[in-house]
């Protein structure tokens, strides 16, 4: 079955994914592929640095991340956005091997021929969100509701009863 998205340059950043084709909600459009590796060997590596505000890291599992630098395919280029058309599916494998979960980008709306494939990147940071952080996870989406930026609000601790 011929694919029904591809790859080019995005006015929204760098490169997108766009479709060729229709694409119904709930359909699923691609898999998210790369090399397999662990949060220990993603952290002493060079490329999930928080700094640089660019990231082909994809959180599998407790124990694995999808490095789409290496072996990604198209997925790797779909954009983040405030208002999304997809949205990531886990998908846990029966057995114990943690590395043969999946995630799958399916479509959480119709989608026309030509239009942007997009998804919220849900960017969780423990550190302070700081105004240079914001400004290196920047959104350029252009939703009317654009938060201005890829990460996620932070959780509001709950004050303790006294």
């Amino acid at each position: 079955m011929p694919s029904k998205i591809v790859a080019r340059r995005s006015q929204i950043h760098g490169n997108g994914v766009f479709a060729k084709a229709a694409i119904k909600k709930g359909e699923r459009v691609v898999e998210y592929k790369g090399k397999r590796r662990t949060h220990a060997e993603v952290d002493a590596g060079d490329t999930g640095d928080v700094d640089s505000g660019h990231t082909f890291l994809f959180t599998l599992n407790d124990e694995y991340v999808i490095d789409a630098n290496e072996s990604g395919n198209v997925a790797r280029w779909i954009n983040h956005s405030c208002k999304p058309n997809c949205e990531a599916i886990l998908t846990e494998h029966e057995g114990d091997d943690r590395r043969r979960d999946q995630v799958f980008i399916e479509a959480i709306r119709d989608i026309e021929p030509g239009e942007e494939l997009s998804y919220n990147y849900g960017i969780t940071l423990a550190e302070k969100h700081t105004r240079e952080l914001k400004e290196i996870w920047a959104c350029r989406c252009g939703a009317k509701k654009c938060t201005g930026t890829m990460l996620q609000p932070k959780k509001k601790k709950k004050k303790k009863k006294r």
